[in-house]
């Protein structure tokens, strides 16, 4: 498989709805920008009370779960692998392989503006690997490496 590099403008919530399968509830990147085909970007999640998850998670403190934050960093992954490949990746699903060195810094909650910065580490065939930073402000909330892979 190979990759297409060069700068491209922001996409928004309709294009990575044609990028990736996820939906309400469980489509958590709203944007890209900064994009570097192949190589980086970041994606954005506004956060606000109606997610579902604050129901439950924490009804007198809302907290975005930590798990949905290293989802939202793989999403806005899996969005720049399958701009990245074009056609060639037409009809294909990104799938995690291994989530690694997963840190939780600060709590994300509602009114925040998540920022999911994306690099990839390697990519060999139809494995990527990237380093991930999720920060509100400028702060770093959380950040994971993870691995996964293009199926057919």
């Amino acid at each position: 498989m190979t990759s297409v590099s060069g700068k491209v403008d922001d996409i928004d919530i309709n294009r990575i709805k044609e990028l990736i399968p996820h939906r309400y509830p469980m489509l958590l990147v709203d944007r890209l920008t900064e994009i570097n085909l192949g190589e980086s970007a970041v994606g954005l999640k506004g956060v606000t009370m109606n997610e579902p998850f604050f129901q439950g998670h924490f009804p007198e403190k809302p907290v975005m779960p930590g798990v949905l934050i290293v989802e939202s960093m793989a999403q806005t992954a899996a969005a720049l692998v399958m701009l990245s490949l074009g056609e060639e990746a037409e009809g294909r699903l990104v799938y995690f392989m291994s989530i690694d060195s997963a840190k939780f810094r600060k709590p994300v909650e509602p009114g925040d503006m998540l920022e999911l910065h994306v690099k990839k580490e390697q990519n060999r065939r139809n494995i990527w690997k990237f380093s991930a930073q999720a920060k509100v402000g400028g702060n770093l909330m959380a950040e994971a490496t993870y691995t996964a892979m293009i199926a057919n």
